[in-house]
């Protein structure tokens, strides 16, 4: 470009150097990454370039964006040359995405990786074996080691930024163990598990969200699972549903039925970046609420209202009703369709509330408890034919399940009954069971996990 608007100046000539020159160049685009010897070659063509271009005529303008033109040829050849350089780990690299500062995701670490035999992709996956082993007590050892290192499963791990535990199984914060069936387009989810020196800091959620983003770009449109009765909660705040919407033909054959499991499904929507909703979301509110600004009144303040601005009469209205009159005066009630019967709180409307929101609390209550893990000798009534003795020892047997049942039925009057019988709970597995027994200790981790529920100002203990 340099010579071109040289010579359509006039001022130089193209010579035969030159020529030889730009062939070399227009060769060297074509070519693989330069060495150190021909990049010095290069240099030194542009050198002459630029001197044969700056003894000639050329105005001090022209000479100027020559020399601008091939200082940003050489810091894009530059830049090419350190990008094919650098060096990446099969298991540490990820697609690079455009993080916003207040990105949650920005400074996770997160992998995914499957066993292709390097040592790097094992560390990782031994550390994976671990962790479900660990956080998933009841599934056997030799099960998880199994599907972990099936070369057709895949794992996704979100990983410690500590230096200190890198390469451990303490890098490991959590990870989710799936089977892409590509042919069919969906994927099973075999283990999904947080550390839990980490639960209760969102990695759950983040972990699903990775994997759902991981599934949208393999073109995965659907994830099933069969959950526990204690990760049914957690599936449903992450989009599963019990109601399978994928036809029958696509995964019967492929995964199996397991007893106690409900089978749950999620569908991956392919346009959409499951790591930015919150974002989208927040867009999504501020959008509407700009085109909503300019047509709601919202913003006009009026001065606060005068107490003779509006004087109801209350000869005729009784005095338990003073407060709705009141209301009803003030201007604007009345014209948005108000009437006294509205504002008048009826006792049985009134009471009604209070029974159905006093019943949701303790289902609340009981639900949460039920989703402890330690809490899982007390889920169902104990079985006479296990324990013949039990029922001669414990005269007012009480377990979750009636509990819940309880509530269904409105027999708790207040969440006291409710409490009396929790803590009864407690104490007949005290009383039947040995102090060292692990039934015992389960009772006393439901005791400590009551007091905390059970506030003592709502309480009235």
């Amino acid at each position: 470009k340099a010579k071109t608007d040289a010579a359509s100046a006039g001022a130089v000539k193209p010579m035969e150097g030159e020529e030889k020159q730009k062939e070399a160049g227009e060769s060297s685009q074509s070519a693989p990454p330069p060495s150190a010897e021909s990049k010095g070659d290069k240099e030194s063509i542009t050198k002459m370039e630029v001197e044969a271009t700056s003894s000639s005529s050329v105005p001090p303008s022209k000479q100027e964006h020559v020399a601008a033109t091939v200082e940003k040829a050489n810091e894009t050849a530059t830049s090419s040359e350190t990008n094919e350089n650098a060096p990446t780990s099969p298991v540490d690299q990820q697609p690079e995405t455009k993080k916003t500062p207040d990105d949650p995701y920005a400074n996770l670490r997160y992998i995914t990786v499957e066993n292709d035999g390097r040592e790097a992709s094992m560390i990782k996956l031994v550390g994976l074996k671990s962790l479900f082993a660990k956080q998933l007590p009841k599934m056997p050892r030799a099960y998880i080691a199994r599907l972990v290192f099936d070369r057709r499963h895949t794992s996704l791990a979100i990983l410690s930024d500590d230096p200190s535990v890198k390469d451990t199984d303490d890098e490991i914060i959590g990870g989710i163990c799936y089977r892409h069936f590509a042919e069919m387009r969906f994927a099973e989810i075999a283990f999904c598990a947080v550390n839990a020196n980490h639960q209760v800091k969102g990695y759950g959620t983040k972990l699903m969200n990775l994997l759902k983003k991981t599934g949208a770009q393999k073109g995965i449109e659907y994830f099933i699972t069969y959950a526990d009765n204690y990760a049914i909660g957690y599936f449903k705040k992450q989009g599963f549903s019990k109601s399978i919407q994928m036809p029958r033909g696509r995964y019967f054959g492929y995964i199996k039925d397991y007893d106690g499991g409900t089978p749950m499904e999620c569908y991956v929507h392919p346009s959409i970046d499951f790591t930015r909703i919150p974002e989208m979301l927040q867009k999504q509110r501020d959008f509407l609420l700009s085109r909503i600004k300019p047509l709601a009144a919202s913003r006009q303040v009026y001065p606060p209202l005068q107490p003779e601005q509006f004087q109801p009469s209350l000869e005729s209205v009784p005095r338990a009703h003073h407060s709705a009159a009141r209301a009803l005066a003030v201007p604007g009630v009345a014209e948005a369709g108000w009437t006294l019967q509205d504002l008048i709180p009826t006792g049985q409307a009134k009471e009604a509330d209070r029974r159905s929101a006093l019943k949701s609390d303790m289902l609340a209550i009981v639900r949460k408890i039920q989703e402890q893990q330690f809490s899982w000798p007390f889920r169902e009534p104990v079985d006479a034919k296990e324990v013949p003795d039990y029922f001669q020892v414990i005269k007012n047997p009480i377990d979750l399940s009636t509990m819940e049942k309880k509530v269904r039925a409105d027999s708790y009057k207040s969440k006291n009954m409710l409490y009396a019988d929790l803590m009864l709970m407690v104490n007949n597995c005290k009383l039947y069971n040995d102090e060292k027994s692990a039934y015992v200790q389960c009772a006393v981790s439901v005791a400590k996990y009551l007091s905390s529920v059970f506030r003592k100002e709502e309480m009235k203990l």
